[in-house]
């Protein structure tokens, strides 16, 4: 098989470059370790910049999206009983964020690659990439008792940290940069109607709590938890309890509950890998980047990559440009460390470390206090949360 792009994982990255690249006129190919099936029941994020939505909408994918989705000009921080809003609309120059889904958009990607004819190929085993560093790299892969290749141009590895594209770069090339925090989110996801319009984060001294919502009648919530704990151990009755204690009383009286219908345990780190680009192969989202969900980063860090990739392809076919794919890696790098940056910003203030000392704990109330005591550090935040410029 010959094609321009293979782009290795059918998450939402993947999907979306390959949507936006079939839109003008380039062809691609889509491998997939896991089945549709599978991919579809991954819960994950649901906040989505204004840059992410605009790409959406690019991508044609954006308008169950634009009906479903909960547009948030703000979010809660509550600390020590207090609820302090961030006004997200005022501080970033009006802009916002969309509250939807990543499973729900997913299956929007699937359904337009599906109305366009995109090739998907599902339940592939034994990917191998090969010719890197050559001027006709393929990728190798197998289907059962059946071994395919495929030649193409580039290839984008969007398979997640645990995939095959970023280990093929030379040890001796690749850089890696990681922190590890000593706590995991519990999270619950249940058919209750949320306890707010806004996405509420809670600093507490017995962890770090948050109330999130996928719409009207679907909540997601988490709590910090020691990375011992087991799912096992958190019946639904002990974490509806404990989340109730790390809110403030107004919020928590407002709680509905239910049983749970997904409940995991999340470590939370931080991960970098240098460069972003091998020859021909340039990775993106959780291959090359992952961050802690606390500012909502991390699908929306592997958006900005395929947008820097879809714009580099397009100079690359269209006008025999190859400016974006030689920058690519400086340029998306830059943007991944500053929300590196401010996903651990926003974790070292809201979440109770297990080692830190009394100083520690006034610094981080330091933190809240002047956050608030300052439009321009509100602005920061703000701008950070809806999204930097691509």
């Amino acid at each position: 098989m010959k094609t321009s792009v293979c782009i290795i994982g059918g998450g939402p990255s993947g999907l979306m470059l390959s949507q936006l690249l079939h839109l003008k006129g380039i062809d691609t190919v889509v491998l997939e370790r896991q089945s549709r099936e599978y991919v579809l029941r991954r819960i994950r994020a649901g906040v989505l910049e204004h840059g992410f939505a605009a790409l959406m909408r690019e991508a044609q994918c954006g308008e169950r999206m634009d009906r479903e989705g909960e547009i948030h000009d703000g979010f809660i921080i509550a600390h020590n009983g207090k609820q302090r809003r961030v006004d997200l609309h005022k501080y970033s120059h009006g802009s916002s964020v969309v509250v939807y889904g990543q499973t729900e958009l997913t299956r929007d990607l699937y359904e337009a690659r599906d109305r366009m004819n995109g090739i998907i190929i599902h339940n592939v085993e034994d990917v191998q990439l090969h010719d890197l560093l050559s001027a006709n790299p393929h990728v190798t892969y197998r289907t059962g008792d059946e071994v395919a290749r495929i030649d193409c141009d580039y290839i984008i590895g969007a398979d997640g940290f645990h995939g095959v594209s970023r280990k093929s770069i030379p040890k001796t090339v690749l850089k890696e940069y990681e922190k590890v925090y000593p706590f995991g989110w519990l999270g619950v996801l249940s058919r209750t109607r949320p306890v707010s319009p806004e996405l509420v984060y809670a600093r507490h001294d017995r962890g770090f709590a948050l109330c999130s919502l996928r719409s009207q009648v679907l909540s997601r919530y988490y709590i910090q938890v020691p990375l011992t704990d087991n799912i096992e151990d958190w019946p639904d009755d002990k974490f509806w309890d404990e989340l109730k204690r790390r809110l403030p009383e107004e919020i928590a009286a407002r709680l509905v509950t239910g049983p749970s219908i997904e409940k995991s345990i999340a470590p939370l780190r931080s991960y970098v890998a240098e460069p972003m680009r091998y020859g021909s192969l340039f990775l993106a989202g959780d291959a090359a980047h992952i961050v802690p969900p606390t500012g909502a980063r991390g699908l929306n860090s592997a958006a900005s990559d395929i947008y820097y990739l879809y714009h580099a392809l397009l100079a690359h076919y269209q006008n025999n440009d190859n400016t974006g794919l030689d920058t690519y890696s400086e340029k998306a790098l830059a943007r991944v460390w500053k929300a590196q940056r401010f996903s651990w910003w926003m974790t070292t203030m809201l979440h109770t470390f297990p080692e830190s000392n009394f100083y520690d704990q006034k610094l981080q109330q330091t933190d809240l206090e002047y956050l608030f005591s300052s439009e321009m550090a509100q602005g920061a935040l703000a701008e950070n949360y809806v999204g930097l410029p691509f």
